[in-house]
């Protein structure tokens, strides 16, 4: 555990080294927060209470979406790009014969990653939005532990859903073509567009059933004070349940690959 604890710490070091990165990072976030406040006003103006939001609770969720982008990977984990590379170089050899677990060590990485992100490009954008908006916020702080506690199961199902596009590469050679359709999976079903609750009829029952609205629905949902009792453990449960089963898969197809690279190795 400390080798991972030690991994995560230096995932964190890394991205706090991007200083100015991270500055036009936050900037790109406020922009595009107002250009979709005004959409977003403009459009419950004419259709109020629109997925059950008001026009308040449709501003905070506009807010949410800018500071989750890069916390809960909502257009790319971060690491998938880097990963992948190693697949196509061979690399990956080395990283697989290491006694240490390839996803854990990613997943450690990742995890000191989005830490980052939440404190370097999710509060400022937030803190922006506030001083510039009047839109919902927590009730208390039960609900900010409890939003934080949804942000961080919705980390772990992104890191789950890039590490399998990771993977992807060790049979298609090139993995950027799934990259590209998960990157259009996550930009629509997490609702980073639209949120979930707007989508009509069979189409918002298959976007909420989906891994992607770990990722940004629910954590908003949760902001908002949808969940509380039950419907909050539900929640976690829905999130928790899709992380085991993208990692079980991602621990599978790790396992496929090891077996494949003994077999050309020897």
């Amino acid at each position: 555990m400390r080798l991972y604890a030690t991994v995560a710490a230096g995932g964190f070091r890394r991205f706090a080294t991007y200083r100015v990165a991270t500055a036009a990072g936050v900037f790109t976030n406020s922009v595009f927060g107002f250009v979709l406040s005004s959409t977003y006003i403009a459009l419950w103006d004419e259709r109020p209470q629109l997925g059950g939001y008001s026009v308040d609770d449709a501003l905070a969720y506009v807010w949410i979406g800018q500071a989750l982008i890069t916390v809960c990977g909502l257009m790319g984990g971060g690491f998938e790009d880097e990963l992948i590379e190693r697949i196509r170089t061979g690399d990956i050899a080395v990283d697989l014969y290491r006694p240490a677990d390839l996803q854990a060590w990613w997943f450690s990485a990742n995890a000191g990653r989005s830490a980052y992100q939440l404190l370097g490009r999710g509060v400022v954008p937030m803190a922006v939005g506030a001083l510039v908006f009047d839109f919902t916020l927590p009730s208390g702080p039960g609900v900010w532990l409890a939003f934080l506690v949804a942000v961080a199961l919705g980390s772990v199902v992104s890191f789950a859903l890039w590490y399998l596009v990771a993977m992807s590469a060790f049979w298609l050679l090139d993995g950027q073509g799934v990259v590209q359709v998960a990157w259009l999976g996550g930009l629509f079903f997490s609702g980073m567009l639209l949120p979930l609750n707007v989508f009509p009829g069979a189409l918002g029952e298959l976007a909420r059933t989906l891994p992607w609205a770990s990722l940004l629905q629910v954590p908003a949902d949760v902001y908002l004070g949808r969940y509380e009792g039950w419907g909050l453990a539900g929640a976690y449960a829905f999130q928790g349940c899709w992380a085991l089963v993208l990692l079980g898969a991602g621990r599978a197809a790790q396992a496929a690959a090891t077996r494949k690279v003994v077999v050309q190795g020897g």
